[in-house]
């Protein structure tokens, strides 16, 4: 079993939180205002948090390739984040969260996927 597939659960959240974040600061509101999102009011906090949350998941992503069982799944993850990237910083603002969405949602299955393969493996 690889013990740090056991993370998968806090990483979740993290990437649920930051749906709702990208929502808020890249949403359609913000879109019709042509709101620029780099110019909105963010917590110290929470941009410190959001900034360390990513360091550990992209760390956390390469430590999964170090053991067969969530590998491919680290693969995956990783990636999606660099396509994702690459297409976020060429497209338009208004297209930003649209590739946020599905960048989010291929990330979340390959994190619900992992945590079952995880479990199946604890019950054995």
């Amino acid at each position: 079993m690889n013990p740090f597939a056991l993370l998968a659960p806090l990483f979740l959240a993290l990437e649920v939180w930051q749906l709702v974040l990208s929502e808020r600061y890249l949403g359609v509101k913000q879109i019709r205002v042509n709101a620029d999102p780099r110019a909105l009011p963010m917590a110290g906090w929470m941009a410190a948090g959001w900034a360390g949350g990513l360091l550990a998941y992209y760390v956390w992503m390469f430590t999964l390739l170090l053991h067969p069982v969530g590998r491919a799944q680290g693969v995956v993850l990783l990636v999606v984040t660099a396509l994702g990237y690459a297409v976020r910083t060429t497209c338009s603002l208004k297209w930003v969260l649209v590739v946020l969405t599905f960048e989010g949602s291929v990330r979340i299955g390959m994190l619900i996927s992992l945590f079952g393969s995880t479990w199946r493996r604890l019950m054995m």
